[in-house]
């Protein structure tokens, strides 16, 4: 599930801690909580029922937690330093790196990504807003922009558990390749992914050699490349298309690629 282009790209998933209450020793009428109770008691004493809400109104709930990680698939792109909030969160992050998750409160966070060592040179600076759950901000196109433009795209991962099965989701991130589709043997496995599109299926833990194919409406293209992969019962993984199908005549010289990353849990 793509959540969006980052850019105020996440959708309205903050969520805030309960506040403590402000005035917790003061009725509604103003009075000061030493007020005469339903049985004439007016000794000064406090109602019991009372002190139980305000202890409760002073507990606030703990913030909600969310899981990043940075992926760099930007293929004409140096290696690249991350910030959040200001903090360098990661360093001389190279080409085809995906981050571990870093945990973090819920909210909104600017987001910076400038060369590696070099703080003046920004090629992204943008305000994401992260809501509870597990994310995964990939740098995809390219800096040129001879074939997709540069942008940072969102994408919520699903770490929940398969079962015997595998779970696999390919993310397409191969600026001068057009929609593709992935087979096994022939047999249609993921179809009609285009550019900055994900598609995700779920499959017995084997030995798979996967064909990658541009798109048709036979799923019949000639195949342009092969991985083997063994995916393992019970794990979640994304695979990341990546590169040029045709690095000479693209303003970086990276091949092709499929990076398969386990994700979970």
């Amino acid at each position: 599930m793509i959540v969006g282009t980052l850019a105020g790209c996440a959708g309205n998933g903050d969520e805030e801690p309960n506040e403590s209450s402000d005035d917790g020793s003061m009725g509604d009428d103003g009075s000061n909580g030493n007020e005469t109770n339903g049985d004439g008691m007016g000794d000064g004493e406090t109602d019991e029922n009372e002190t139980e809400d305000n202890e409760s109104d002073d507990e606030s709930e703990p913030a909600a937690e969310a899981s990043l990680r940075v992926a760099h698939l930007s293929p004409d792109a140096p290696n690249v330093d991350v910030y959040v909030d200001g903090d360098a969160v990661l360093e001389d992050v190279p080409f085809r790196t995906v981050s571990d998750y870093l945990e973090l409160p819920t909210g909104d966070y600017p987001v910076e990504i400038t060369a590696a060592g070099d703080a003046e040179t920004v090629v992204f600076d943008e305000e994401l807003t992260v809501p509870e759950g597990d994310f995964t901000a990939a740098a995809i196109g390219e800096l040129a922009e001879e074939n997709q433009p540069f942008a940072v795209e969102v994408y919520e991962d699903d770490l929940s558990d398969p079962g015997e099965d595998a779970r696999v989701r390919l993310i397409h991130a191969a600026p001068d390749a057009p929609n593709v589709d992935v087979t096994v043997d022939g047999e249609p496995l993921f179809e009609d992914v285009a550019f900055g599109a994900t598609g995700t299926v779920e499959v017995p833990a084997d030995d798979y050699t996967l064909e990658v194919r541009p798109a048709t409406s036979e799923v019949d293209g000639e195949v342009v490349a092969t991985f083997d992969v063994s995916p393992e019962a019970g794990t979640v993984y994304t695979a990341f298309a990546v590169g040029y199908l045709e690095p000479d005549a693209a303003p970086a010289d990276e091949s092709f690629d499929l990076e398969v990353v386990e994700d979970g849990p």
